[in-house]
Formats: C-alpha cells, sequence, structure tokens
C-alpha cells in the first residue's frame, strides 16, 4: 500500500513504525524541518519537506497528483482533519465526507448534529442576535469553534458580558457562545471501528483545560468501567456519525448525576492520554488507530497493569522565554506510592526552554508526573495533592533586572 502521512504529532506520541510495516508498505511522510529531524533514523520511507510558513495543504496538492499511486492519506492531528479531506479529494483517495468531518471539529456543528440525539449538551448560538439577549443569563463560554487545547477560550460571568467580548474579537465568526456548566469534568477514550465504539476509559479530570490555558495544572486519573459512560459515549458516536479512528470526548456530570456533552475529537487524547490507555488496558491507541483507518489488522494488546493510570502536567507556556524554572515537590509526594515516574524539564544551565505555545507533552512543560493505583480513590487523592502541595515558580536570575 502507498501510504501519505500527514507528519503533524510528534513521531515519538505515534510511533507509527509500530502500526506500519515501512518493509512492506511505501510510505511518505509530509513534515516540516521539526518533524523531519523527528523520523527515526534508518526509518525505510520517502519524505515530502513543506515550510510550515505556508498552508501545509496548498504545498501538498502543488506538489502531489493522481499519478502518484497514493491508496491512503493518514492524518491523524486535529488540525489536520479538513485539510486531509481535499488532499483526498486531490488525490482520488476515499475517506469521511466533508460533513462527518465538520462534526468533529467545528462545535456548531457537532451541537447541531446532536441535537435531536437525546445527548444533553450545552445551549448555543453560532453568533448573539442582532437585537435582543442570547436565550440564557448566566455564566457563558466564548470559544473558537475550531479551537483545541482551550486556547482562545473566555468565560464571563454573565451572557451580557459574554456578547460584548464576542463583538470586541478581530474575528467574531471563528467563534461561539455557549452556556457554561457547573460540575465536574471527564474526558471519555476509546476506538470506533465501523460505528462501533470499544476499549472505553473514563477518566475524571483534575483540573480544568481552560485554567490549565491560563497557567494552572491540569491532570486525569482513570475511573472503574460503568456501563452508562458506554451508553452515553455511544450514543454521541452515533449522533455524530462516527465511523472510524480514536474518540476523545469531554463531559461533564452534574451534582444531580446528568451527563451533559462538551465536545469530542476523532483523534488521539494529548498529555499522558496515549501511555495511561496502554497500561490500564494494554492497548496502544495509536497504532490500533492506524490499523483501523488503514484496514490492517489490529495488534494484538499487551498485557494490562491491573491498575488505574493518571497523569498531572504543570505547564510552562506562561513563563517568561528563558526563565528559569524552581519545581517543589514535598518528599511525601515525591516518594509516594501512587508515583511511576517524574518528568523535570531537563534545562540548559538555569534557563528554561523558550515558551508561549500551550504544550501537553512531558518533554516540554517543567513537570508531568505519571501516578497509578490499584484503588482510583486512593489515585485521585494523590493527583488532588499534587495540585495543592507542588510549586512551579518563575524564578530571577541573580543580577538579572526586573
Amino acid at each position: 500500500m502507498k501510504i501519505l502521512i500527514m507528519n503533524q504529532v510528534p513521531y515519538r506520541k505515534i510511533q507509527y513504525h509500530l502500526g506500519i510495516d515501512h518493509e512492506k508498505h511505501d510510505v511518505t511522510y509530509v513534515c516540516g524541518p521539526i518533524g523531519n529531524t523527528q523520523l527515526p533514523e534508518g526509518l525505510r520511507c520517502e519524505r515530502l519537506l513543506i515550510d510550515p510558513a505556508l498552508d501545509l495543504t496548498e504545498q501538498v496538492v502543488a506538489r502531489t497528483s493522481r499519478e502518484d499511486g497514493y491508496e491512503q492519506v493518514l492524518a491523524l492531528s486535529e488540525s489536520g482533519i479538513l485539510g486531509a479531506h481535499r488532499i483526498r479529494e486531490h488525490l482520488g483517495v476515499p475517506g469521511p465526507s466533508l460533513e462527518q468531518l465538520e462534526n468533529v471539529r467545528d462545535k456548531v456543528a457537532m451541537k447541531r448534529a446532536l441535537l435531536e440525539s437525546g445527548v444533553r449538551h450545552p445551549r448555543f448560538v453560532a453568533a448573539p442576535p442582532v437585537c435582543g439577549p442570547l436565550p440564557w443569563t448566566g455564566k457563558t463560554v466564548v470559544k473558537p469553534r475550531q479551537g483545541a487545547s482551550s486556547e482562545g477560550v473566555t468565560v464571563h460571568d454573565t451572557a451580557r458580558e459574554a456578547v460584548e467580548h464576542y463583538r470586541t474579537l478581530a474575528e467574531p465568526g471563528d467563534h461561539q457562545l455557549e452556556e457554561y456548566i457547573e460540575g465536574e469534568l471527564f474526558h471519555a477514550d476509546a476506538l470506533v471501528t465501523a460505528g462501533r465504539l470499544s476499549d472505553l476509559v473514563v477518566s475524571r479530570y483534575a483540573g480544568k483545560p481552560v485554567d490549565f490555558a491560563a497557567g494552572e495544572p491540569i491532570g486525569s486519573g482513570q475511573l472503574p468501567h460503568e456501563e452508562r459512560h458506554h451508553r452515553f459515549a455511544a450514543q454521541v458516536v452515533t449522533a455524530l456519525g462516527i465511523e472510524e479512528g480514536c474518540l476523545h470526548l469531554e463531559f461533564f456530570e452534574t451534582a444531580e448525576g446528568e451527563l451533559v456533552f462538551l465536545e469530542v475529537a476523532n483523534r488521539l487524547g494529548g498529555g499522558g492520554i496515549v501511555d495511561s490507555h496502554l497500561r490500564h488496558t494494554g492497548v496502544h491507541l495509536p497504532s490500533h488507530e492506524i490499523a483501523i483507518r488503514l484496514g490492517f489488522e489490529r495488534p494484538e494488546p499487551q498485557r494490562p497493569s491491573g491498575r488505574y493510570h493518571g497523569f498531572l502536567i504543570f505547564p510552562g507556556h506562561h513563563l517568561e522565554p528563558g526563565a528559569r524554572v524552581a519545581v517543589d515537590i514535598p518528599d511525601e509526594l515525591r516518594e509516594h506510592p501512587c508515583v511511576d515516574r517524574l518528568h523535570l524539564l531537563e534545562q540548559d544551565g538555569d534557563a528554561a526552554p523558550a515558551t508561549g505555545s500551550v504544550s501537553y507533552q512531558e518533554w516540554e512543560v517543567p513537570l508531568f508526573v505519571e501516578a497509578s493505583h490499584q484503588d482510583p480513590a486512593v489515585l485521585r487523592e494523590f493527583l488532588e495533592r499534587c495540585l495543592r502541595e507542588i510549586t512551579v515558580e518563575q524564578c530571577v536570575l541573580a543580577g538579572a533586572t526586573a
């Protein structure tokens, strides 16, 4: 098979060689300079190098044709889903329809698709009325329609304040407004094959993505299987017409126990989800997603750990570029039986690498904690203690000016 891969996710997260036999198949990676250096040495493949400052889709379309003989186009990054559709059309390669892709990419389209499904979701509008108020008055969220990692998301105390903010945006049409839901936040990660859900694991967030974007730590811990979670996720998959690949679903549980859809992505979850899922279930999500999308036989699962896994991420994107970072972990937490691994950012002297973009990668943040326990309640308590007691601070170097 001749395969074109949009190499937009760090290679070490996907490890394509685990899902594709590069000696058997002809693989071409589309990548910029960074993605190119991440490809393993000696990997049998072709490389289509692009300029990251220019539109990726336009470059691929300009440099490929149907005569190249590509049979599959693989795009596992959320940012590449819609571009990959255009590339498939250009190359004559089959794939999901544009409507299917917009249902998992556009936050207005996905909630519109749920309107007749019975899945509760926040009330929303693509844009506020020209005259008159929103259909609700309370706390309100303004977010990019095609955003990720909660970048650009703002929360306002009232609907009126949210509308006022919306009207100050440079590109308001790229945003939507929705009511704020009070409740605990969860994420569900699974695989979908021919519209059927499998290998579902639900985790409870510690912290929230919108707060992580503002510089607060975030994490999650896995929970025991509950059939109501599986039913809810399966209902979302059916309503949105998701046919294949990874599912990363975020939802609330209210104080009354009601499950409320927040948003969904037809891709891998970020942070420590791949490793946590692998250890808990034995299923390496990227390899299985590749097999499903390319029509290969799925790999044999590894042996599950018998434990519930979680992680915490202490961000660095809000720190000054080149700032020294001081991480304080109490000894009791550092030596806690839940700790599997502490990733401390490798620093060159006292300086941290340049920051600015939101990153969930363990090699790009000041501290990343991997944890597990046989009792999910003990794991949750440990994660919450870490949030309260671990500090990551920016320090001023001696002699530096404020």
